[in-house]
């Protein structure tokens, strides 16, 4: 699995923490979340995948939460690694980031995720404005064929 971000430290021990994300396109423009802690970023909305919960049903809270949206028609485009650390749970984690296209169906109301905004924009300008180097990736890859 491809690798992006900061090299492995040989002195850490990282936790594996697999995620859901999500490219949102609608009407020409992509859905994504503004985060303002632990850094202000754009992201995919997404996050990680609870203990007992499923890839998708984590795909579903965690888009809602984070976008006030409900999404259908998910499906997997590819996966990628990060090895960061999470100061929101000081830890060190290894982030297995799983990413789909989904549909998004109606906005419920505004994010219920204290810090997030749901934000529209262009999927080129995404592809610059997206703090995640693996997401950008991913999205020049959708969009560019």
């Amino acid at each position: 699995m491809r690798r992006f971000g900061e090299a492995v430290r040989a002195d850490i021990t990282y936790t594996p923490r697999p995620g859901v994300y999500a490219m949102l396109p609608l009407n020409g423009a992509l859905l994504l979340t503004h985060q303002i802690e632990p850094e202000p970023e754009f992201q995919l909305p997404g996050g990680g995948v609870d203990p007992g919960e499923s890839p998708l049903r984590a795909l579903h809270r965690e888009v809602y939460e984070e976008t006030g949206w409900t999404i259908g028609a998910p499906r997997r485009i590819g996966a990628f690694r990060r090895f960061v650390y999470m100061p929101e749970y000081n830890l060190w984690a290894e982030k297995i980031c799983t990413i789909y296209m989904a549909r998004p169906v109606r906005r419920l109301g505004p994010p219920t995720e204290p810090g997030h905004t749901a934000v529209w924009m262009p999927a080129e300008t995404a592809m610059d404005l997206l703090a995640n180097e693996g997401e950008r990736a991913l999205l020049a890859q959708v969009v560019r064929g």
